[in-house]
């Protein structure tokens, strides 16, 4: 059967043309052929696949079909970057972006935004920012926001990554086309083939309004429109998918009852030590210090981001928030923060304000910046699925 293409494939669009052929489902294995499915069986076709299927730190029953083909959801891997100016013409205030700030030899942050009413459909951007090769990805059925650098070793070898085209706990998979090997978006981790048990480095990440961005950033630049395919950008093709009382598309298994499925939480995981901390909770807090690992950080919160996935208009979405988490120590001392006047934040030690970026914006401290703490803001049943014996805080009493 041949489905039409006139518009951009999706999943959702993709397993409805399905669906409603009334096309049976089928369990496809090696060459594209149907077979029964144990642990070491897959349910997902492997023709025209050059990954090593012998070679696998999870089960490969594990692996489901999100509906489109192999770059079905391409990735953007000849990505062009336009100025705030150009950006403000078609990206509002409240709209969310991923917030990526490398620090360089000179000690200058560089910082590019990459808008997730373009990221809902490409997931992927394979990029450069100055000397360091990133993948940037999105995963809009767990809400994963993670950047990698695109080698396994400074020096090594650039991979490039793409769509498989399945899912593993509802997270996309991703591929590298040297390789062929599998990847788990959340993690960073190689799953399938060649590279299995490899580990890309997390880069900092932050997903935050459009209009936090420019005052965190004001000399930076911003993902462009302009990316070689197209797509009704602006418009989420996923409408209603975050409402609280929903189930996980594409989720097997039992969820972990200890918050609704849909919940958002900022996870961060350090020394192999997972922590979540519910939205819910950081609305109230507002700051939030702990230690993970060996790592004494701080979260934020602040009002002012709109969720990507709840309205088919992403503009219109629902404000959910935008979180950041940070190293508390600077200059030899540890900091400690609460809420401060507006939006802001403030330390005890100094009386400095910070903003939503880690960044003094006042007080004796303005102009410098906390460190960054690698993290993702996920849909709680997937935390609970990568996570299952991590840490949920929860606010005292």
């Amino acid at each position: 059967m041949v489905f039409p293409r006139t518009r951009p494939l999706c999943r959702r669009r993709f397993l409805a043309a399905v669906l409603g052929a009334g096309v049976p489902s089928l369990v496809l294995g090696r060459g594209g052929l149907t077979q029964a499915v144990g642990d070491d069986e897959l349910s997902v076709s492997t023709a025209g696949w050059k990954t090593d299927f012998g070679k696998h730190s999870v089960p490969l029953s594990e692996f489901r079909s999100g509906g489109p083909p192999r770059d079905g959801i391409p990735p953007i891997d000849e990505p062009r970057a336009v100025s705030q100016a150009e950006a403000d013409a078609w990206l509002a205030p409240a709209e969310p972006v991923i917030a990526v700030a490398l620090e360089q030899e000179g000690g200058e942050s560089l910082a590019r935004a990459y808008p997730l009413q373009i990221m809902l459909w490409h997931e992927i951007v394979n990029d450069t920012l100055g000397e360091t090769p990133v993948a940037v990805t999105f995963c809009p059925l767990c809400y994963t926001a993670v950047a990698y650098d695109r080698r396994l070793e400074p020096g090594g070898t650039v991979y490039d990554f793409g769509t498989t085209g399945n899912l593993r706990h509802s997270d996309l998979v991703m591929w590298d086309r040297q390789t062929e090997s599998w990847w788990q978006q959340f993690s960073g981790d190689a799953i399938v083939g060649e590279l299995t048990r490899a580990h890309l480095t997390f880069l900092p990440a932050q997903v935050m309004s459009w209009e936090a961005f420019k005052a965190a950033y004001p000399e930076a630049d911003v993902l462009s429109r302009e990316t070689g395919f197209d797509r009704p950008y602006g418009t989420n093709p996923y409408p209603g998918y975050d409402d609280i009382e929903n189930r996980p598309f594409l989720f097997d298994g039992d969820t972990d009852g200890r918050l609704p499925a849909m919940e958002r939480v900022v996870g961060v995981v350090r020394g192999g030590a997972g922590v979540a901390y519910p939205f819910p909770a950081l609305e109230q807090a507002r700051a939030i210090e702990d230690r993970v690992g060996d790592a004494r950080i701080v979260v934020f919160w602040a009002p002012g981001a709109a969720s990507a996935t709840d309205t088919r208009d992403v503009v219109a979405g629902r404000d959910i928030g935008q979180a950041g988490v940070f190293h508390r120590d600077l200059d030899g001392r540890t900091l400690s923060f609460a809420p401060g006047p507006g939006d802001t934040f403030t330390d005890a030690e100094t009386g400095s304000t910070w903003d939503i970026s880690g960044a003094a914006t006042g007080g004796a401290l303005a102009g410098r910046r906390l460190a960054p703490v690698p993290h993702t803001v996920v849909f709680w049943f997937a935390w609970a699925a990568f996570q299952p014996e991590g840490r949920l805080w929860q606010l005292p009493g």
